[in-house]
Parts: structure tokens; sequence; C-alpha cells
């Protein structure tokens, strides 16, 4: 906020005070507005479970070992690390809030045409290589296609990076000043990134899309790689709706960026790597406890995350995206576990609902304890299904029994409540970090 002018006026002297008037009063913006700025979520959402549910068995198709499939992920967290920073400082320190377009709208209407261009290289890439002089016999290694893969998988995850943080940035712009309406925007933007997970998972779990898009199947794309493209392509139409709802139909808090109205304390300078290293020094003990757990959390969800719809399809099904005999059942597998994580999702967006309240009630540590203590139970139980998987006899149709298939099911729908629970847990550690920071 600049400093005010002096008052030159003297006490008797008949002077006038050029101190400036107070300023007006926020206009609030009405929780409608609220609503159509966090739709954008649901279109980002449904791209990331496409993303999680379909693409580590999409490039075992394209001939990428088993093995060397995680490795393509790795540009997820580095593309978190280092893009979410930069667009967030651009968008802070760079934008014009006073743009015809405003400070965070630009941003996300480019991270949206982004993630569209990407999901469109993703879903033709077979063709793509095709052109590029790829064989496309089944079980070949299909190279132009994994690099238009590759790369289109890189811009789609840096896309997605882009335009998250703009969006959380823009609600926080609408409610500056005012918790409570923070916490309703926090809120919208958590329903409809559920609300993306459930649909998303819902199509990877159906297998008719090529159906109703019957172009997407060519010589170089079978049906399996068809439903993959006509998803991602109903991917591009929602997202196209609530990127417009959320640009279009919602202007930027007007006294955001005013000369009488400070920018609100969320949009501080972004912290750098160097800064984040920096930083290291002010934590104590409890907080590196708590990093260390993190970590070793992580490195239990992220496998899960990756392969939860390949480990369906590969120990429950016995099926293999390598062999051409065992493609189907590998496939079957694949949306049976896309339909687990549509129940999961159905499961984090209900508990997230009490979670703040649990928290509140039982403490954030011990809720986050036992979730994790639920996590691993889980995992645990989904080695037993495993080992049991392998031991029993499927007989002459192949087919897994119900129980197997049930017991799988069940698993990836509990492990939503440990899910919902972390969210909430590292916003709590992030304000103690911040407060240990001043």
């Amino acid at each position: 906020m600049p400093p005010r002018r002096p008052n030159t006026g003297g006490a008797g002297g008949g002077g006038t005070s050029s101190a400036a008037p107070p300023p007006p009063p926020s206009r609030k913006v009405p929780l409608r507005s609220l609503l159509r700025a966090a739709s954008v979520a649901c279109g980002v959402q449904f791209g990331w479970a496409l993303q999680l549910s379909l693409l580590t068995p999409y490039v075992q198709e394209l001939g990428i070992p088993h093995a060397f499939a995680s490795l393509v992920w790795l540009c997820g967290p580095l593309s978190g690390l280092l893009v979410q920073p930069l667009v967030g400082h651009l968008s802070d320190r760079i934008a014009p809030a006073n743009s015809p377009l405003g400070r965070r709208r630009p941003f996300i209407a480019a991270g949206a045409a982004s993630i569209a261009f990407s999901v469109l290289t993703v879903g033709f890439s077979a063709d793509l290589g095709r052109l590029f002089g790829d064989d496309i016999v089944p079980g070949s290694t299909r190279f132009g296609a994994i690099i238009v893969y590759l790369i289109g998988f890189w811009l789609l995850d840096v896309g997605n990076n882009a335009t998250q943080g703009p969006c959380r940035a823009f609600l926080a712009d609408l409610t500056e000043n005012d918790p409570r309406r923070t916490r309703i925007a926090n809120a919208y933007f958590s329903l409809f990134m559920a609300l993306g997970n459930i649909l998303g998972y819902a199509t990877g779990a159906y297998n008719g899309w090529y159906k109703i898009f019957p172009f997407t199947i060519t010589e170089s794309c079978t049906v399996s790689c068809a439903n993959l493209k006509s998803a991602f392509l109903l991917d591009i139409i929602i997202l196209a709706i609530t990127t417009y709802v959320s640009v279009v139909t919602v202007q930027d808090n007007p006294t955001f960026g005013s000369d009488e109205a400070a920018p609100p304390s969320s949009h501080e300078e972004e912290a750098f790597l160097f800064e984040l290293f920096g930083s290291f020094k002010y934590f104590t003990m409890p907080v590196w406890m708590v990093l260390i757990v993190t970590s070793l959390t992580w490195i239990g969800w992220f496998p899960f995350i990756l392969f939860d719809t390949d480990w369906m399809g590969r120990e429950i099904y016995r099926g293999s995206p390598e062999i051409v005999a065992d493609t189907q059942k590998y496939h079957d597998g694949v949306r049976m576990g896309s339909f687990g994580l549509m129940l999961n999702s159905v499961v984090l967006g209900i508990t997230s609902i009490g979670m703040e309240k649990l928290c509140r009630k039982w403490g954030a540590g011990l809720v986050w304890g036992v979730s994790n203590i639920i996590m691993a139970l889980c995992f645990v139980a989904m080695l037993i299904i495993t080992y049991v998987a392998q031991n029993l006899d499927y007989g002459p149709s192949g087919a897994p029994p119900t129980g197997i298939v049930a017991a799988s099911l069940i698993v990836f729908t509990i492990l939503g409540a440990p899910l919902s629970s972390r969210t909430v847990y590292h916003m709590r550690w992030l304000q103690v970090v911040l407060k240990i920071l001043g």
C-alpha cells in the first residue's frame, strides 16, 4: 500500500487536509461468480484423471518397457517444482491487474490452450508416428509415436501445472480480505476437482467411446487406442466449456491491484529454489520429521497413482499389453481399475467435506497418522490380493473370480479417505512453516 501524504494543514491556520480519504470497502463477489470461477478445475482435473488412469497402459502399448514406464512421469514433479512458482511470479508481478483481461485470466486461458494441444498430440501420437514410418505390427516398438507421445506428455504436465496455480490465485483475488469467502472458494475448487476426477475415471472405465467417435479408429490405432483418443476429445470439449465459464463470465476483482487496495498476503513474492533451500536452516526438528514422513508417504502414493490400473490389468486380470493374446484381458483390467479410481474419488469427495471438522476435533497430526496407517494397511492388502490371485485357478474362461475383483475395488475405494486427509494436513502444516519463517 503506498504511504499516505502527511497533513500539511496547520491546526489553527485554516489549512485543508490533503490526507487521502479512506478507501471504499471492497465489493464482494457473488458466490455464483466464485462457483463459475472455480469450474475450470473440473476441466483440468478431468484430464488429470484420464492421464493417471490410461497413459501408463498406453505408453506400454507403444513399446516402452514396463520397467521404464514410470520414468516418463518424472516431468510431473519437475514441472510442478519449476513451472508453478514461475507462472505464479509472472502473474503476481508482471501481469497488469488493470488490463482488460485482468491479472490471472490470460494465464488460465493460455494454460487451457496448451492442455488442449497436448492431449491432441498424445491422443494422435500413434497416427503421427505412422507418418514417421512406424511399424504397426502388434508388439513392435513405435519409436516415432513414442517421441511424439513424450513431447505431448511433457507439455501436458507443464500446461496442467501452469493452469492450476493461476486458477487458485484467481479465486484468492476474488475473495481478498474475506477469510470466509476464501474458504467457500476453496471448497468450490475442491468440489470441481472431485467432479472432474469422477467424470474422468468414469470415462476411462467405459470402452465404447470409439463407437461415438468412429473416425478415431485407424490402421495404427486400434479399439483401445481409439477409446483413449475419444476420451481426450471429450476432455477438450469439457475443458473449453469450463474455461469459457471461468474466464469470460467472471471479471477480475476491480479493487485488487488498485492504488488504494493492498495485494492480498497470499500474493507475496514467490520464493524460488535458492530461497527455498535457504529457508531450511529455520526448520525445527518437528518440521523436519514432518518433511521426512511426507516424503516416505509419497514414495508409497506415487507407485499406486501411476500403476494402479496397470496392476489391475496385469496382476488381477493376468493380461499384458505386450502379448497380443492377452491385450483384451489387460484392457478389461485397466477399465475396472478406472472404475475403482472413480469410487476412490467419490470417497475422497465425501470425506473431504468432514475432514476439516475432524482435524479440529482430533488434531491434524492424529488424523494424518491414522490415515497413513490406513494407507499402509491398504497397500499390504494389495500385496495379499496379488499373492492370492497368482495362486488361484481362473478356469478355462481366464476371468478373475468376483471375490478378487471386489477385494481390489474395496481397497481402491478405501484409499480415498487417506487421500483427503493428506490435503487438509498439508495445508495446516504449511501454515506452521510459514509462521516459523515469519
